[in-house]
């Protein structure tokens, strides 16, 4: 049975909000460079000033609220994880180790066996 949820791409104020917060981010580089006669830390703060006030504005809009929530439910589910302890992941590194020198070992030993059974025995290049 087919689902009957239908997710709205946005509404004109969400659509608003994320302009205007582009439209602030966009002002802090251009203060950034027009202040360029100013002291830097002027120019920095007009930069940090019209990020954090896009960022503002962005994080009230409906794909801010959206990724905050992302942001969250992303949290929970890393302290859900069981991490492995020291000696377990001493023991997979060996592993890994030791599994790429064994392919490693056996690819170089391939490749000398054909070319020792093409150039020498087939073509007697050498």
């Amino acid at each position: 049975m087919a689902s009957t949820d239908v997710e709205t791409v946005g509404t004109g104020a969400d659509k608003a909000k994320l302009a205007v917060a582009v439209l602030l981010v966009l002002a802090g580089f251009v203060a950034f460079y027009l202040l360029s006669a100013q002291a830097g830390w002027v120019q920095w703060l007009a930069l940090l000033v019209g990020a954090l006030a896009g960022a503002g504005v962005f994080l009230v809009s409906e794909p801010g609220r959206r990724f905050i929530g992302f942001g969250r439910d992303s949290w929970r589910e890393v302290q859900k994880v069981v991490w492995p302890t020291r000696r377990e992941a001493i023991q997979m590194t060996a592993y890994v180790f030791a599994f790429v020198f064994v392919m490693a070992l056996f690819l170089w030993l391939t490749d000398k066996l054909l070319g020792w059974v093409l150039y020498d025995l087939i073509l007697g290049w050498r």
